[in-house]
């Protein structure tokens, strides 16, 4: 009974932050979401929503953080496999997620002046004789530095599900003559399935919702749902509309979280 009593008070804590810190922005947002920007209560929000610039919009969103989650999915599992090969690749793993610690603003404004006109790309492809070409303010520059960002965050899990793999598995695949292809689509994939799935959801998540890379490095020609939302609430102020896409994003999020999921398996 004491032991009991000693478990909750230690978890009121983290009981009381939850409610303050989760549960109630969620309600605010979702309170919010049913006034008009006249404060009037009212469901237009959700209507307009569906209407074509806002599904375009959504879209846009799954889109852009599609390609940034398979494009940095592309990048980290070869790394994240040829780091579990490597002699000090702890070493190795902390020089690559020591990028992450720096600010997200900081690194941003970094890649102003590497992708800006007398920035070091220019400067290399002028070099090549290919010479200056508009890479700030594109399509390209935003996946980019997007990719860059989240890149940590999609090695770390992989390499975890890789390094915990035991060895023993890939000798029987190859004492029973299986190919390099084979072993690794039956059997280093699918036990490694689980830190795939953490790193895309760890990546594709956050993506849905940028807004300050789509203004600095997109110049505001990737519109997303993050977007969408700092417009309404900083530039229209119109908070319900904000809180509306702001709920249908916590929606499609909570979604993609059950899917990701890791499900224990029977055994």
């Amino acid at each position: 009974m004491n032991n009991k009593i000693t478990r909750n008070l230690y978890l009121l804590p983290y009981a009381i932050w939850i409610v303050l810190f989760v549960i109630a922005p969620l309600l605010l947002v979702l309170y919010y979401s049913f006034f008009d920007i006249e404060g009037h209560f009212s469901l237009v929000n959700y209507k307009n929503f569906f209407t074509p610039v806002y599904l375009k919009m959504t879209f846009s969103s799954f889109w852009y953080a599609f390609l940034i989650t398979l494009i940095s999915f592309i990048i980290s599992y070869p790394t994240a496999y040829l780091l579990t090969k490597t002699k000090h690749k702890q070493l190795w793993l902390l020089l690559i997620i020591v990028p992450s610690w720096i600010n997200l603003l900081l690194k941003a404004y970094a890649f102003l002046g590497i992708f800006g006109t007398k920035g070091i790309a220019n400067s290399f492809l002028e070099a090549i004789g290919v010479g200056s070409k508009q890479i700030l303010f594109t399509d390209f520059s935003f996946i980019f530095v997007s990719v860059y960002i989240f890149i940590p965050f999609m090695i770390l899990p992989i390499f975890n599900s890789l390094n915990e793999m035991n060895p023993i598995l890939l000798d029987a695949a190859n004492d029973l003559g299986a190919s390099k292809w084979t072993t690794f689509r039956r059997v280093i994939f699918p036990l490694t399935i689980d830190g795939v799935k953490s790193g895309c959801q760890v990546v594709f998540i956050p993506a849905l919702s940028l807004f300050m890379l789509t203004r600095l490095i997109a110049g505001n020609r990737v519109i997303t749902l993050g977007t969408a939302i700092e417009q309404h609430f900083l530039v229209t102020r119109d908070w319900g509309m904000g809180s509306t896409i702001a709920v249908f994003l916590i929606i499609i999020m909570f979604l993609i979280m059950s899917v990701t999921g890791n499900r224990k398996r029977g055994v």
